[in-house]
């Protein structure tokens, strides 16, 4: 097994049984107790998981729910979502990611010809009896408060697909430009959409300059326009402007 794919299965084993030993998992994945101690220590600095006497458990907080995050600042996201609608074309290959502002901007591709790859199944919701778009809907491990599926599945689905522009959500963009995401398992589907995609878009409301998270996605580097609302903090998009990102303000 990969050491990454290893890593992945480590923390979904975490997160579904809690706390688990070093030996328990050297058994189940056939290495050694020294590799998973390695492995540990790998997850633990990325700031994955958080080490006990004998094993590791897992870090990752539950998340509000997707319908609590959703009336957070819905007015800003509804302006983000309706300017980012804009840059679709018709005929286009669109890549939703999980968010409330994707799931925004979902509503305002209904009538369009077009054709959504998401995981998020509030995109799903809102586009599978539109008339306009084929949909697409990559496999994944359920996360029922957050309407989505993630996990290696999506990613190795994403893997085999290619878009002309995906749309990302983010918990925050720090103060040098850097997109983050609070939730580990959701950054391998963002990192593979954007290599999905010929185009990234990042959606982000006004408030989320800066903003925090556990992770780093990408680099300002990785994004190629970033939607927000006028009143952003302006040095942070400045950040983005100089590694090349056009910044829009809804």
């Amino acid at each position: 097994m990969l050491t990454d794919t290893r890593h992945r299965a480590i923390l979904r084993r975490l997160r579904t049984q809690g706390d688990v030993s070093v030996q328990v998992l050297a058994d189940e994945f056939g290495v050694s107790p020294s590799t998973i101690r390695r492995d540990l220590a790998t997850l633990s600095a990325d700031g994955l998981l958080r080490r006990v006497r004998g094993g590791g458990s897992s870090v990752e907080q539950d998340a509000d729910t997707f319908d609590v995050v959703d009336q957070r600042c819905a007015a800003d996201k509804d302006a983000v979502a309706e300017r980012a609608a804009a840059l679709v074309e018709d005929g286009q290959i669109v890549c939703l990611d999980i968010g409330t502002t994707t799931a925004r901007l979902a509503r305002r591709l209904r009538e369009r010809r077009v054709t959504v790859i998401t995981s998020s199944l509030a995109v799903v919701d809102e586009l599978r009896h539109a008339p306009g778009p084929e949909l697409i809907v990559l496999g994944g491990v359920l996360r029922n408060t957050y309407q989505s599926l993630v996990g290696l599945l999506t990613e190795q689905a994403l893997a085999q697909l290619s878009a002309h522009v995906c749309f990302l959500s983010t918990s925050g963009v720090n103060a040098a430009g850097q997109v983050l995401d609070t939730t580990g398992i959701e950054v391998g589907v963002k990192r593979a959409m954007l290599a999905a995609a010929e185009r990234s878009v990042l959606l982000a409301d006004k408030g989320k300059f800066p903003g925090t998270g556990l992770l780093s996605v990408c680099g300002p580097a990785d994004i190629d326009v970033v939607v927000t609302n006028a009143g952003a903090d302006p040095a942070t998009l400045a950040r983005m402007a100089e590694a090349g990102t056009e910044v829009i303000e809804a």
